[in-house]
């Protein structure tokens, strides 16, 4: 049960009869008045337990987009029904319009129209539906909390693909689709032509110009059929927020283009969430296909507050590929856990794979230590210079052990990620 505010209203009218008969029995009599109103407009509001619910929620929509779900209610009472519906979706799925009013007569039905528009990645879900069914002099409501499941995955945004033409037209001149043609040991054999001024003496055919009387000169196209490996870091360090961002989330992003790129390229792509067990697992699918598996995999991600276990790394790229493939890791180059479990691991996987490691840095570094007006600022310039000057040392050693490194902010890390795919790929390392 719930009161309105024209009830408080009323009774607050009762000052003026007291006023007027300042005696005990007026105040009775006010009161039983109150209750008798408040009785009989319960008793006329329509039960909301009378009340039936359908929703229609779409089964996924990206982050920052907009989608409709409706909810249709049908009054089986034989009252109308004049009601205040909330729809129970948690804050995050940003629903625009949850409180509506309702007027339906009995025996009939309405459809509310609600639209989210989520600002957080993952599942939402909206498990129940609160009535407020008010009686005829509004004085008064019914109200009943009914269950009515809903679920809607929020997928990566996929903000990077912007990036994906020119990175698939470079891709397309390495392949030979374009004007240009790579020669080179590391590549596979495309076709013969006739030799050109400037041309590599090392790619002559002599066999093949012997036979033209004519010098032929071999092209070469990048290696095809390979395989990129994308493991991604969900430990605790994934969970700090860098633009107001989690660093998983540009993580995301960078994993998708680079995905897509390597796909288009004619490689073979696998994904791995992992901290200490695997989170997701994507793998190589039938093209078409690796995009939607990727989003559905990656949407319920989140960070989980456990220290990460390189320890069971290798083992994991063993069980995907026992072929030498390109591993990606995106992880967080701070100092402390990754120096003790990481450098181990890259000198252990670069001896069979080409390894990459890519880590998202805070611009806020970059600011801390150009600002030195105060001594509180001099002190975080300090401290910024500090961690700047740790993660070169741990990008340095990574260079040492075998790896690649990609150290960048997050609206780059992204395309400079795809742009080490592309040059890994031109000069035959894959």
């Amino acid at each position: 049960m719930a009161i309105t505010g024209r009830f408080v209203l009323l009774a607050l009218a009762g000052v003026i009869p007291l006023f007027l008969f300042p005696q005990p029995l007026t105040m009775v009599l006010w009161c039983v008045l109150l209750v008798l109103v408040l009785v009989l407009d319960l008793i006329l509001a329509a039960s909301p337990r009378a009340l039936r619910f359908a929703r229609q929620v779409p089964a996924s929509v990206r982050l920052d987009e907009s989608c409709p779900t409706s909810l249709t209610i049908a009054n089986t009472g034989r009252r109308q029904l004049r009601a205040l519906i909330r729809d129970g979706w948690q804050p995050s799925a940003g629903a625009q319009n949850a409180r509506q009013k309702v007027s339906i007569p009995a025996r009939e039905r309405r459809r509310l129209m609600l639209t989210l528009r989520p600002s957080r990645r993952g599942d939402l879900a909206s498990k129940q539906v609160t009535v407020r069914s008010f009686g005829p002099l509004g004085m008064a409501a019914r109200q009943l909390t009914v269950e009515v499941p809903g679920l809607l995955r929020v997928l990566p945004p996929f903000r990077s693909k912007r990036h994906l033409p020119s990175k698939l037209r470079r891709l397309r001149e390495l392949d030979g689709r374009a004007a240009v043609q790579i020669r080179g040991a590391g590549t596979e054999f495309d076709s013969l032509r006739d030799y050109v001024r400037g041309d590599d003496v090392r790619s002559i055919d002599w066999r093949a110009t012997a036979r033209r009387q004519a010098v032929v000169v071999r092209t070469w196209r990048p290696e095809r059929d390979r395989r990129v490996v994308i493991v991604m870091d969900t430990s605790r360090t994934s969970a700090a927020r860098i633009n107001d961002e989690p660093r998983l989330d540009t993580e995301i992003e960078a994993a998708l283009l680079l995905a897509v790129l390597a796909e288009r390229g004619g490689d073979r792509v696998d994904f791995l969430a992992f901290d200490r067990r695997a989170r997701a697992r994507v793998a190589s699918s039938h093209k078409g296909n690796l995009l939607s598996s990727l989003v559905q995999a990656m949407a319920p991600l989140d960070s989980e507050l456990i220290e990460m276990d390189w320890t069971q790394i290798p083992a994991q790229v063993r069980s995907i590929s026992a072929h030498r493939s390109l591993v990606v890791l995106l992880t967080s180059l701070d100092s402390g856990a990754a120096e003790e479990g990481l450098l181990p691991m890259v000198n252990q996987l670069a001896q069979n794979h080409v390894v990459v490691v890519a880590a998202v840095l805070d611009p806020v570094l970059a600011q801390m230590r150009a600002e030195r007006s105060t001594s509180t600022e001099a002190f975080r310039a300090a401290a910024a210079e500090r961690a700047i000057l740790d993660r070169a040392t741990l990008s340095a050693q990574l260079k040492q052990a075998g790896a690649e490194v990609v150290d960048a902010e997050p609206s780059e890390l992204p395309p400079k990620l795809a742009d080490m795919y592309i040059r890994l790929k031109a000069a035959g390392r894959l």
